[in-house]
C-alpha cells in the first residue's frame, strides 16, 4: 500500500520540480512564471536539494516511482545549470573590475565573488535598524523620506552611497533593498534609500526631481550625519537604475563619484520600441505612465529620461550589472549603453550574467546576489578613494 501511494506522490512530486526547474534555462512565459523563475535561478541549490527527495528509498518500487525519481534527478540537474554557468563570470570578475576602475586600496568585505559556503548560510548582515529622515515636502503629497544607514565603524566622514529601488516608477519603497543597503553600511558606507513620488500621478521628471532633492539634503546635513559631500555614488535597481543613471550623467557634479544601475532601462525610446513580452509586463504602459504618453506625443521627455542621452566627456565612471534572460528590461538596454560609453572613453563595466533574470537580486546570497554585491563593493572602493 506504502509502494503504491509512494509512486504516484513520487511522480508528482517529480514533475512539479522539473516543470520549475525548467524554468532556470528558459524565458518565463508569464509574469507569475518570472517570479517562479527568480526562485529557479537564485534558489537553485535548494530546489535541486528538494527534487532529489523523489530518490529517497523506494523509488525502484513501481514505474510511477522510477518515473518520479528521474524527473526528480532531472530536475536537480537543471536546477544546478544557474551555479555552474555563475562560476565562470565569478573567476573573471576581479581582473575585470579592475582593468575598468583601478585597483581599489580599501579592505572588502566579501573574500570572493561567489563562495559556496554562503549559498547556505547567507551573507553575513549587521543588525542595523535605519534612521527614517525627512529630506523634502512637495505640495499635495506627504514629506519625503528616506532611510539612513549610518557608516559603522567610521572613523572620519563616510562615503555615501544613495539607494532609489525599483518597481516600473509606479510602486516599491525604500526598503527594498535593504539587506544590500545593511551590508555596505557594515563594510563603512553610509547608505540612504529614498522614497520618490510614483507614476502616474506624480510622471515624469517629478522622480528625478526627488532624487535631486535628497543629494541637496545629504549634502547640506553631511557634517551632521558624518557624511564625505565629494564621495558620492549613486545605485540604482531597476527604474531606479535609469533614475540613478540619469542623475548622475546630468547633474554635472563632481561629488558624484560613480554610478551603479542593477538592469534599469537606458533609452526610452529604444525600450517602447522593443517592448516585453506583454505576458510579463506591458512595458509601453509602464513608459506611456511614467513619461505622459507614447513617443509620438511625448518625445521629448522621452529624449529627456533616457540616461544614454547624456553620455559625455565628464559621465562618471559607471558599473552596469544585468540579466542575460531578463524578461522584463533586455539586457541590450545595458550593452547599448556601454557601446555609448566606450565610445565616450568613459570608465565602465557590463558584468552580464547569462543565466539571470530581472530581480534575480532579490536573494542577496544566490549567484546574482553574491556576484552583484562583490561587484559594487568593488566598485565603491575603487572610485571613493583619495
Amino acid at each position: 500500500m506504502l509502494t503504491q501511494v509512494g509512486g504516484p506522490l513520487r511522480l508528482i512530486w517529480g514533475a512539479l520540480t522539473f516543470a520549475l526547474a525548467l524554468l532556470a534555462l528558459f524565458q518565463a512565459p508569464s509574469y507569475l512564471l518570472w517570479q517562479a523563475a527568480v526562485v529557479a535561478t537564485e534558489w537553485g541549490h535548494t530546489l535541486a536539494l528538494l527534487a532529489l527527495t523523489a530518490l529517497l528509498p523506494g523509488w525502484r518500487r513501481s514505474r510511477t516511482g522510477l518515473v518520479g525519481g528521474a524527473l526528480g534527478l532531472g530536475a536537480a540537474l537543471l536546477a544546478l545549470t544557474p551555479l555552474a554557468r555563475a562560476l565562470g563570470p565569478a573567476a573573471a570578475l576581479p581582473a575585470q573590475l579592475d582593468a575598468a576602475f583601478g585597483t581599489a586600496m580599501r579592505p572588502f568585505g566579501r573574500p570572493a565573488p561567489l563562495t559556496f559556503n554562503e549559498l547556505v548560510t547567507g551573507i553575513a548582515l549587521p543588525k542595523l535598524a535605519p534612521q527614517s529622515l525627512v529630506y523634502s515636502s512637495v505640495a499635495g503629497r506627504d514629506e519625503l523620506r528616506l532611510d539612513f544607514y549610518p557608516a559603522q565603524g567610521a572613523r572620519g566622514p563616510s562615503p555615501l552611497l544613495l539607494v532609489i529601488h525599483g518597481g516600473s516608477w509606479s510602486g516599491g519603497d525604500s526598503t527594498q533593498l535593504a539587506p544590500l543597503n545593511r551590508y555596505l553600511a557594515g563594510q563603512g558606507y553610509a547608505v540612504a534609500a529614498i522614497n520618490y513620488r510614483l507614476a502616474p500621478h506624480w510622471p515624469f521628471p517629478a522622480a528625478r526631481d526627488d532624487v535631486l532633492a535628497a543629494l541637496t539634503f545629504l549634502k547640506s546635513a553631511a557634517q551632521e550625519l558624518g557624511l564625505d559631500s565629494g564621495k558620492i555614488v549613486l545605485l540604482g535597481r531597476s527604474a531606479g537604475g535609469q533614475l540613478a543613471l540619469l542623475t548622475a550623467y546630468g547633474a554635472a557634479d563632481p561629488a558624484i563619484r560613480g554610478v551603479v544601475s542593477l538592469y534599469g532601462p537606458a533609452d526610452m525610446i529604444y525600450g517602447y520600441e522593443h517592448p516585453s513580452d506583454p505576458r510579463v509586463i506591458d512595458s509601453r504602459g509602464v513608459l506611456e505612465a511614467y513619461l505622459g504618453g507614447t513617443p509620438a506625443t511625448a518625445r521629448s521627455a522621452y529624449q529627456a529620461a533616457s540616461p544614454i542621452a547624456f553620455v559625455g566627456a565628464d559621465t562618471p565612471p559607471t558599473l552596469l550589472i544585468h540579466g542575460g534572460r531578463d524578461e522584463l528590461v533586455q539586457l541590450r538596454q545595458s550593452e547599448r549603453l556601454a557601446e555609448r560609453l566606450a565610445t565616450a572613453g568613459r570608465p565602465h563595466l557590463l558584468v552580464s550574467l547569462p543565466w539571470a533574470t530581472h530581480g534575480a537580486d532579490f536573494n542577496l546570497s544566490g549567484p546574482f546576489g553574491q556576484l552583484s554585491t562583490y561587484a559594487i563593493e568593488r566598485f565603491l572602493a575603487a572610485v571613493t578613494q583619495p
